[in-house]
């Protein structure tokens, strides 16, 4: 049965350790994983953007999927980020994923080169559509040049795995227009740490995925 994440509180995309050689070092990364969950977040984004995802291979991010979910599976919510440039990869990972005990995806916009809004679209429903985890997306038009817009939201909203939205675009007047526009639908967390603190949505602070 898959797991309910519950997209309430903080959930860190956390860093990758590594030895001199370039291998995993698991222990290290356990002891940043342990502190995190004592420090009282969440849930765990492991391989994230500065968890060097655009180095790590599939292998690396299920070993530490494994580890970490061996570890404190039982007490917070572990998701494992995708970020791929092909979506039969993106497919194949996320497969992998929930084999693993995943309890979640976090999905980034296809990679590599600028696609159309509705490539973006088309990528995230077929990667969607093939997995029960529950997904949530990651906005973040800064860094990657891609900003999944309010129109591919609106296709998005029919994918009932797709929960939420981690929001970096940096323009806090977005959480207002997609609240407008899609009431409830997707949970929004929000991947800029400045922006937000002390953020009051509809009466609830505004918490979310750190970086």
């Amino acid at each position: 049965m898959t797991r309910q994440v519950s997209w309430h509180g903080i959930y860190p995309a956390v860093t990758t350790k590594f030895h001199e050689n370039g291998d995993l070092d698991i222990p290290m990364f356990l002891k940043n994983i342990h502190f995190q969950v004592e420090s009282g977040v969440d849930g765990i984004i492991i391989g994230g953007s500065l968890g060097e995802s655009s180095t790590i291979t599939h292998e690396d991010r299920l070993a530490l999927l494994d580890a970490t979910l061996e570890a404190v599976g039982h007490q917070v919510d572990v998701l494992l980020n995708i970020a791929e440039g092909r979506t039969r990869s993106a497919i194949e990972l996320a497969k992998k994923a929930k084999v693993h005990g995943a309890h979640g995806l976090m999905v980034l916009p296809p990679m590599m080169y600028k696609p159309t809004d509705q490539e973006v679209a088309d990528f995230f429903i077929e990667v969607a559509d093939a997995t029960d985890l529950p997904i949530i997306v990651y906005n973040n038009p800064v860094d990657y040049k891609i900003e999944i817009t309010l129109d591919i939201f609106d296709q998005l909203q029919h994918c009932p795995t797709i929960q939420a939205v981690k929001e970096s675009t940096r323009d806090v007047s977005n959480v207002s227009r997609m609240r407008s526009r899609f009431g409830n639908r997707f949970k929004i967390l929000c991947g800029v740490d400045t922006l937000a603190s002390g953020r009051i949505i509809n009466g609830r602070r505004w918490m979310g995925c750190g970086t």
